[in-house]
């Protein structure tokens, strides 16, 4: 697997030393997931966070009546957890599984705490990280309150139009919040 994206991804940040940074990559640990695979399922308690080689994840739930509801789907270079379990240590009510063949380097919450001990850098990291995912949060609320299914639909397409293809129906249209009925409308639309 390659650690040099990863490292890359690292040096973006503006924080992490080459040491750092070293250390994160001898402490990662290669997994791979096969389509339908899970990163982690409800009711586990995560210990990990993992970046995103290659590949996609979708993050869902499941409804009352039994339906799965896609809420984030993660594409490569990515960081990705179960975050509020692994901030809490209580299981998750999210299910993170594999869209196809998924390459992860995982981090476990012990590694990342020893991090934290030998260097304060880990900890301003991880504020920037936590900051992020807020805002990743925030805009898919106001993505998916503000504006239409068209809208976000040509949203992902601009910025992950390779990936589009690899994502099934049912998740897309999950995702958006729409029938795939309604997403199938949208695509001979948009002639995407």
């Amino acid at each position: 697997m390659d650690s040099e994206v990863l490292k890359n991804t690292l040096k973006t940040y503006n924080i992490l030393t080459d040491d750092d940074i070293d250390a994160f990559i001898r402490l990662a640990i290669p997994k791979t997931l096969q389509k339908s695979d899970y990163y982690i399922q409800e009711g586990e308690i995560c210990n990990s966070v993992c970046f995103v080689l290659s590949g996609l994840l979708r993050s869902y739930y499941m409804t009352e009546k039994g339906d799965d509801m896609t809420y984030c789907i993660t594409f490569p270079h990515n960081f990705m957890s179960a975050y509020s379990s692994f901030l809490t240590g209580q299981a998750t009510q999210e299910n993170i599984q594999a869209i196809q063949t998924t390459e992860l380097l995982v981090i476990p919450k012990d590694h990342m705490e020893k991090l934290s001990q030998t260097s304060s850098n880990w900890i301003q990291f991880q504020k920037v990280i936590a900051e992020q995912q807020y805002i990743e949060l925030e805009k898919r609320i106001f993505l998916l309150q503000g504006s239409n299914a068209t809208k976000r639909y040509a949203e992902l397409v601009k910025n992950h139009p390779s990936y589009l293809q690899n994502i099934p129906l049912q998740y897309l249209a999950s995702y958006l919040g729409v029938t795939q009925r309604h997403l199938s409308r949208i695509r001979k639309e948009l002639a995407f």
